[in-house]
């Protein structure tokens, strides 16, 4: 019955740290496990973005670029081998597309034209 316990435990740790989110919390079986932050347990690199940026960094970027527009659609595409975030804007009769790269934040692409 014991070794029962010890494995039950031991596999709750073990989900913790290969970062499943699933913990027994409320079971008692292992105070140490039960207290553990989930984040604490899953690996930096498993967290963190594979880009460098995500599309809503882009949107403030792209706003930056053109005050005052109104974002109208944002879209993950590829444009000249970057993976890019492309950004429409519209402000007066103006339509922008500001395609920022997600790797480095710059904008890569820039777009203007006038809509009658």
């Amino acid at each position: 019955m014991i070794s029962k316990i010890a494995l039950a435990a031991a596999g709750t740790v073990a989900l913790l740290s290969a970062g499943s989110g699933v913990a027994l919390a409320g079971s008692g079986s292992h105070p140490a496990a039960a207290s553990a932050p989930i984040a604490a347990a899953v690996p930096a690199a498993a967290s963190a973005p594979a880009t460098g940026i995500s599309c809503a960094k882009a949107v403030k970027i792209a706003k930056k670029r053109v005050p005052r527009a109104r974002v109208t659609e944002v879209e993950r595409e590829w444009e000249h081998g970057h993976r890019v975030c492309k950004v429409e804007l519209v402000r007066g009769n103006w339509e922008y597309d500001v395609y920022v790269s997600l790797r480095t934040g710059k904008i890569i692409k820039f777009k203007k034209k006038y809509d009658d």
